[in-house]
């Protein structure tokens, strides 16, 4: 089609007015996720504890003012299941939402666990609340406004984003979760995890899962091509011990059934599973572009796995 050039120009100065398409997290509202379900007034977040209702009752509040979809009673899955160390029962909740996709049945599940160890033995400062900051408040607060990102920006795939309860007591909520999801299980096309991913003094953060599924790595070298912090892989060798992740957090739920998962996690660090694992330790910079690397791999593995 031919333009006259006066057309032409009117058309290239209406083009330059559209917003441009941002692949991005809304840093502020990110920074206070995570400064909120963090805080001393959640108390650790512990599985079965009033502050978890309250860190329960926050990921719900965001989950529907980002309009998600779900499959379960006003968002929660509940599960039981017999806590060897506390010697009883406990109930443990789920909070699940879900974004329909628009090109493909299957199903890409994204999950963070909200839970941490509560209060226990004080440290020298006389400070006895482990607020689980980057354990996994974090990676929770990544989940929530990937939520809202994908509530925005409708995905190819359908995505559950999953909080998940009680993987401090053994991956609990991933267990009950792939015991009673709402679909087949062989709908889910990739299991994403995030757990613990707000700091890391080398800049670094790894994607472990690829030697059990060496066709994401392209994906995801792809996807973090100019991108920080640098995007590593590894910790995913059998036979090395701690060293290997594959059943560390809730993927491993995921792995045991033969589902294909990516876990993006950084180094342990002295705080890990401390009193200090606060909020003032955070490296906010680090952690804005952890999201946003994690979140471009999401669209790039929703994209790349449409065509397998």
């Amino acid at each position: 089609m031919y333009f006259r050039p006066k057309l032409l120009t009117l058309l290239l100065a209406l083009f330059a007015l559209q917003p441009v398409f941002s692949q991005s997290v809304r840093d502020k509202n990110l920074l206070s996720h995570l400064e909120y379900l963090s805080s001393d007034e959640l108390r650790g977040r512990k599985t079965g504890t009033p502050e978890s209702e309250v860190a329960r009752n926050y990921i719900v509040e965001q989950f529907k003012n980002s309009k998600l979809n779900t499959q379960y009673p006003d968002f929660i899955q509940e599960f039981r299941f017999q806590s060897r160390r506390e010697g009883k029962t406990l109930e443990g909740k789920n909070v699940l939402g879900f974004v329909p996709g628009t090109d493909s049945k299957k199903v890409i599940v994204i999950t963070a666990h909200y839970d941490h160890v509560g209060v226990g033995r004080p440290n020298a400062e006389g400070d006895s609340i482990y607020n689980g900051t980057d354990d996994n408040a974090s990676g929770t607060a990544a989940l929530i406004e990937f939520a809202e990102y994908f509530s925005k920006n409708p995905p190819k795939h359908s995505i559950l984003f999953a909080a998940l309860d009680g993987e401090e007591m053994g991956l609990q909520g991933a267990k009950a979760l792939v015991a009673d999801f709402p679909f087949e299980l062989d709908m889910i096309a990739i299991n994403i995890n995030m757990d613990m991913i707000s700091r890391n003094e080398n800049g670094e953060i790894y994607a472990s899962g690829t030697h059990h599924h060496p066709q994401l790595k392209q994906i995801l070298e792809a996807a973090a091509v100019g991108k920080s912090p640098q995007l590593k892989f590894g910790h995913d060798l059998p036979g090395t011990g701690s060293d290997d992740w594959t059943k560390s957090s809730d993927h491993g739920a995921f792995y045991d059934k033969g589902i294909t998962h990516v876990y993006f996690g950084v180094e342990d660090h002295p705080d890990y599973h401390q009193p200090s694992d606060e909020f003032q330790q955070v490296e906010p910079g680090f952690f804005i572009d952890a999201a946003n690397l994690i979140l471009a791999c999401v669209i790039q593995l929703d994209e790349a796995l449409l065509k397998e």
